[in-house]
């Protein structure tokens, strides 16, 4: 089974049982965001959170050793991305990517921020004018090693 027949088969499983990255989370016990990483194949499972997940989707136990496969990650294409949402962060890097490596460099030293030992949290925020997303990352600081 390719990499995109697993995605379509966990999102697939996921709309038939009407159930959300939150939901998910709740049975597997990890943040939506690391679940969705897993179900698009960015990310891999231990066997006890793979299983359960297979089983919050009704489908057969069998499919949870795909997750525990190490991925291929990074699957975007090279290109400036098309969809909108993940071209905003795309531009949103372009903008303030300086900015914010200038900001850490002045705060860490020298160095890089893990995208290893690393978290991100996707939080709705009510807003009078519109709800807004607040995406929080939330990563180890890696200083360069001098030899």
């Amino acid at each position: 089974m390719t990499t995109a027949d697993i995605t379509e088969k966990l999102l697939a499983a996921k709309k038939a049982k009407g159930i959300s990255f939150e939901e998910l989370e709740k049975v597997v016990g990890y943040d939506e965001t690391w679940i969705a990483s897993v179900i698009y194949r960015q990310a891999s499972a231990g066997a006890e959170e793979a299983s359960k997940l297979v089983e919050a989707l009704g489908l057969p136990a069998e499919m949870s050793a795909a997750l525990t496969e190490p991925p291929m990650k990074g699957g975007l294409d090279p290109v400036i991305p098309a969809d909108p949402l993940i071209y905003r962060f795309y531009e949103i890097m372009q903008v303030y990517g300086v900015p914010v490596k200038a900001v850490i460099h002045e705060k860490f030293g020298d160095g890089i921020m893990s995208a290893i030992d690393f978290s991100i949290e996707v939080d709705k925020v009510p807003d009078p004018k519109g709800d807004r997303v607040q995406v929080t990352m939330c990563g180890k600081f890696l200083p360069y090693k001098k030899w």
